[in-house]
């Protein structure tokens, strides 16, 4: 698709959809404002891709190489680099929310990408911003389009602190050995990043690697089927005898046990995450209300009933929640990363961040569920049909509350003890 295309369509967008709320989200840095006017100006194509690629649980090729041409996966690259050098996560999340007004899909994939190179950017931060250092290697890879990362690290069976793939000690480097599920966008991707448990003589770690997506012994199990975000690419992984590297495993923190860099990491990877389903949220309650104003009966406008009136307003009160509680914690972490900078935070402080987003996730998840439910009451039997977008939707906003961390059985439980001053230390 050209861009002139694109951006006719991005015009007739806007004109069929304008904002309708006098206090929307908005982007606060430069980089934030590039970042959600590129994804906004997707929108259109996203949702001309992302049935096809629900109905076949494919991935859409030619919607990732957009989101690199447009210069979205480079968005957290530094600017000197050739990226956009975004660093707020509030924008990073309006960005992600813009997305999945397209393609929720989509939105989480690429979401995994910005995660793990936020990481990359830290780290070349922290090397004094070198353009001539190895940390900025992978960067002008990701700048050029010549590097897109998917990210795992979900096992059956276990959670993020104890994960159960290994890299035992080689006489070369390592070998990675186990399975890993929801490895989303890994059809697509040129790397891997990834947790794993690595023990040696010093003890037993939670590490991290990155690694080619090509590797000798990575097996992709293309056994992607699943009820909602068909066109993820979410399979699972084996790998047997991964080769890699000495220097390819960096050692986090205790296996086992919750570090203040791991539950940062964690916070602001997933945090953005959360944006989707909001961004889903938003897509089906525009459809929901772009159908009523067409739906008659006996002659009569639908929307003139007061029981349609009513259920208009809870989703609107809902949805208003919704925004403002992300808003909140967006806008909080960025704070709270800044005091960071200057004040290294204790454990018990980390647990505080997570603790404030895994609030937001329940509310959100809820939330957006609750909006999506009533937009498919709103619309009638019509929304029931297979080719009505709000019958995706309606699975896709399903996949918000079982992402990690942590589960929805266990949020409530992990928000009450961290407010009642109990850290959990594993």
């Amino acid at each position: 698709m050209t861009h002139l295309k694109l951006r006719t369509l991005a015009r007739a967008f806007r004109e069929r959809y304008p904002a309708t709320m006098t206090f929307d989200l908005r982007p606060k840095t430069e980089a934030g404002r590039r970042f959600v006017a590129a994804a906004t100006d997707l929108i259109p194509e996203l949702r001309e891709s992302a049935p096809i690629a629900d109905r076949d649980s494919t991935m859409s090729a030619q919607t990732f190489r957009t989101l690199q041409d447009v210069g979205i996966a480079a968005a957290c690259v530094p600017e000197e680099l050739g990226g956009w050098g975004l660093t707020s996560v509030y924008d990073w999340m309006l960005g992600i929310r813009a997305l999945a007004q397209g393609d929720g899909a989509a939105a989480i994939a690429i979401n995994m990408h910005l995660a793990v190179t936020r990481g990359m950017a830290q780290a070349y931060a922290m090397a004094g911003s070198r353009a001539d250092s190895g940390a900025a290697v992978p960067l002008r890879a990701v700048a050029a389009g010549e590097m897109l990362i998917c990210a795992t690290a979900t096992e059956r069976g276990t959670d993020n602190l104890h994960p159960f793939t290994e890299a035992t000690a080689s006489e070369d480097g390592w070998l990675i050995n186990g399975h890993k599920m929801f490895v989303t966008m890994s059809p697509l991707a040129t790397h891997l990043a990834m947790n794993l448990r690595l023990r040696d003589e010093e003890g037993d770690f939670l590490a991290t690697t990155l690694l080619p997506i090509d590797s000798p012994g990575l097996i992709p199990q293309d056994d992607w089927d699943a009820l909602g975000m068909r066109g993820s690419g979410s399979q699972s992984i084996k790998f047997e005898d991964v080769r890699v590297g000495a220097g390819a495993v960096r050692k986090l923190a205790r296996w086992g046990e919750w570090s203040t860099p791991v539950l940062i990491n964690r916070t602001l990877g997933n945090l953005t995450l959360v944006a989707a389903f909001l961004g889903i949220a938003e897509h089906a309650r525009a459809l929901a209300l772009e159908s009523l104003s067409a739906q008659k009966k006996l002659d009569q406008p639908v929307r003139d009933n007061p029981g349609v009136q009513q259920s208009v307003g809870e989703l609107e009160i809902e949805l208003t929640q919704c925004r403002g509680t992300l808003a909140q914690a967006g806008s909080g972490v960025d704070e709270w990363l800044s005091n960071a900078a200057e004040h290294p935070p204790s454990l018990e402080q980390a647990h505080e961040l997570m603790q404030s987003y895994q609030a937001a996730k329940w509310v959100v998840n809820r939330g957006a569920i609750s909006i999506v439910d009533k937009a498919m009451d709103l619309a009638g039997g019509s929304g029931f049909m297979a080719g009505n977008p709000l019958s995706q939707l309606y699975r896709d906003v399903r996949a918000g509350p079982f992402m990690q961390p942590h589960a929805a059985v266990d949020i409530r439980g992990y928000v009450g003890q961290v407010a009642l001053g109990i850290y959990p230390e594993s």
